[in-house]
């Protein structure tokens, strides 16, 4: 067999499992954006109409701005805390093991078992970190009652389950030639200046990719948290794009509408993570 036939053996299943579980739903997905279906009266074909709709809803512009604001702030977080992390756990140490694992394990406990913590945690009446603040003479925010408050909490129950980030950061840490550091520490380079002209460029691809990774996958991560929390509430504060299409889609059974916000919300995040990993690459070619 040719190394070209066992390359496409083994791309097979992918391929397949793209197809069906990827391509597939989202061409069905645009088909059903271009009709009006309730899934109980005859579906009606109503072209590009739902796109015209979407375009003149206010309510839809106000869930793409929350969605924004929430994507420019938890993307941050969860690329710059998995960074942090694995340039802080990356040398072989004693403990270094445990330590490791408990950045990990916040990304294996259930959305459902890390939304109810986050709840107790929270509170803002009861929960330990308004009684810490209080302690410390800080402002107790209203988490999941005020509009404000409630999307930071969101954030926070987002940007904790970094651990696949981390993971990968560390890895990609531990690749990099030990030589170059040793060398620039006996040229005096100061740690900052390491971090700026060495470990950043290195690292700038894997943080392209986690970046564009996560601005794919936060907003989805962010639908259980909401639901059980907020349910897009409080004055809409938290409502953001999946929250938005599910209530559309299964509550007012407006299933063209809601594929239609959804193709909307698959272009706009296909355009974000293009312009990134173009930067990304200008950014590693001349830093």
């Amino acid at each position: 067999m040719s190394a070209r036939a066992q390359r496409t053996l083994l791309l097979a299943p992918f391929a397949i499992g793209t197809l069906v579980l990827v391509v597939g739903p989202a061409a069905i997905t645009f088909l059903e954006s271009l009709y009006e279906d309730d899934l109980i009266a005859p579906a009606r074909f109503v072209g590009f109409d739902n796109f015209s709709a979407l375009a003149q809803d206010d309510l839809f512009a106000q869930v793409l701005r929350n969605s924004a604001l929430f994507l420019a702030i938890t993307v941050p977080l969860r690329v710059l805390g998995a960074l942090a992390l694995a340039l802080l756990l990356h040398r072989p140490r004693r403990g270094a093991g445990w330590q490791r694992g408990a950045v990990l394990a916040g990304s294996f406990a259930p959305d459902a078992a890390l939304v109810i913590a986050f709840a107790y945690l929270l509170n803002p009446i009861s929960g330990p970190v308004n009684g810490l603040l209080g302690l410390a003479g800080l402002p107790q925010p209203e988490w999941f009652a005020a509009p404000g408050a409630a999307l930071a909490g969101i954030v926070l129950i987002s940007a904790f389950s970094l651990g696949e980030g981390f993971l990968v950061m560390l890895a990609a840490r531990q690749q990099l030639p030990g030589e170059l550091f040793e060398a620039a520490r006996m040229e005096g380079a100061s740690t900052g200046h390491v971090f700026r002209r060495l470990t950043l460029p290195l690292l700038a691809p894997v943080l392209g990719l986690l970046a564009a990774r996560d601005l794919a996958v936060a907003l989805q991560a962010s639908f259980v948290p909401t639901y059980l929390l907020t349910d897009g509430g409080p004055d809409r504060a938290t409502l953001l794009l999946p929250i938005h299409i599910y209530d559309v889609g299964f509550e007012q059974l407006r299933y063209g509408y809601a594929a239609a916000m959804t193709v909307v919300m698959v272009v706009l995040t296909a355009l974000i993570v293009l312009a990134q990993w173009r930067l990304m690459r200008r950014w590693r070619i001349d830093p």
